[in-house]
Order: structure tokens, then C-alpha cells, then sequence
């Protein structure tokens, strides 16, 4: 055999382990250090393009999509995971008919890859916590004329309301014209489409009530 191919003596070995180890340590120490600093709070640049951005709240890095943030109210202590969408109206710059479009309440945690798209509005109250990849929104699709594209018919709005103290499970919808009450839990990958009460749980497609405390 060669000297060549011979290969590495266990010294060699253990000394690319180490700097293998090192190497990834620094890397992930420089993404934490990233994110950290990349993080958008409210007295950041980009935090003070928002409507509202209450103490101590932040925004994640990276985020997704951030639209029309002057029409966006956070309340204080809230986090907003990474890479999630907080939106109002359908294009940049666009004027919206109410302010704020979406506000999101005091104390709120909204889970990992997110999204939250106002069009007319969109009330989140305090406490609410949400799995990932939870979706909200004010605004439908229409389907009144079968020889158009669905994207070229009207695409009716409703207020969507989620209560004080509300959990979202991890990949529910909610959908225009949505209420979920007070203290509701909502079962993972739901679609709420109607009135859910206080103080119940709710599951399926569409959610249904399973469960109420009434005393």
C-alpha cells in the first residue's frame, strides 16, 4: 500500500472531528446571533412601519410576508414566530376601507409559518396562543358564474373574531365570518366557518363543538 492511501492515523482522526465540531458550533452560534439581531420589535426600523407594536413584542426572523403594516396592530408581550404572514389588503401601498385591519391582542403567541391576511378585519384578542402553520382570514373566494375564473369573481369579506384566551391547534383555518369565543380550544386541523361558544372545544371540518364547560 501506498502512503498515499493509507488512511488517517487516529490523531488525524480525532483532530477533524474537533474542528468539525467547532465549525458547526460557530455556525449555529452565528445563525442564533442572526436571528437574534434580525429580530423585528418596536423600536426597530421595520417594527415602526406597524399601525401598533406594543412593549416587548417581536416578530422572529426570518419573517414571510410583512404587507401594509400600517394597518397592523400587535398588542404588548406578544411573539410571532418565524416565517410567518401578517398582511392587510391585496396588493403593497394599497389603501385599506378600515384601520386597523388586523390586530393581534396583548400576550399572544403565534406559531411557526403562520398566516394572518386582512382584507377588511381581523380581531385577535389577549392570550391567544396558536400551533404552526395556522391560517386566518376575512376574505372568500366567490363562485357564482361557472364560466369565469374563480380568480376573477368577487371574492366576498367577513370580520373574523378570535376570543380572549383562545388555543389554536397546529394547522387550523379560520375562515371569514368566524367567531370563536372566549377560552375555546380548537382542535389541530380544523376549519372554523361559523360561531364557536365560550369555553368550548371544537374539532372536524367544519369544527363542531365536542365539548362545553358551562358552570
Amino acid at each position: 500500500m501506498l502512503q498515499a492511501d493509507r488512511p488517517p492515523d487516529t490523531a488525524v482522526r480525532r483532530a477533524r472531528s474537533v474542528l468539525t465540531r467547532a465549525a458547526g458550533e460557530l455556525i449555529h452560534r452565528a445563525r442564533e446571533t442572526g436571528n437574534r439581531w434580525a429580530a423585528i420589535g418596536p423600536d426597530t426600523a421595520r417594527g415602526r412601519r406597524f399601525g401598533a407594536f406594543g412593549a416587548n413584542s417581536v416578530i422572529c426572523h426570518p419573517p414571510n410576508t410583512l404587507m401594509n403594516e400600517r394597518y397592523i396592530h400587535i398588542g404588548t408581550d406578544t411573539m410571532i414566530g418565524p416565517a410567518v404572514t401578517l398582511s392587510a389588503g391585496m396588493v403593497p401601498g394599497q389603501q385599506c376601507i378600515t384601520d386597523p385591519v388586523v390586530t393581534i391582542g396583548d400576550r399572544c403567541l403565534i406559531g411557526r409559518g403562520s398566516g394572518i391576511v386582512g382584507h377588511l378585519c381581523i380581531e385577535i384578542g389577549d392570550d391567544v396562543w396558536t400551533g404552526h402553520h395556522v391560517y386566518v382570514t376575512d376574505q372568500n373566494h366567490g363562485y357564482e358564474d361557472v364560466t369565469r375564473p374563480i380568480s376573477q369573481q368577487l371574492q366576498p369579506e367577513a370580520p373574523v373574531v378570535i376570543g380572549d384566551g383562545a388555543w389554536l391547534g397546529h394547522g387550523t383555518v379560520v375562515l371569514p365570518g368566524a367567531h370563536i369565543g372566549r377560552h375555546v380550544v380548537i382542535g389541530a386541523n380544523s376549519v372554523v366557518a361559523g360561531q364557536i361558544p365560550d369555553y368550548s372545544v371544537a374539532v372536524g371540518a367544519p369544527a363542531t363543538v365536542i365539548r362545553r364547560i358551562t358552570s
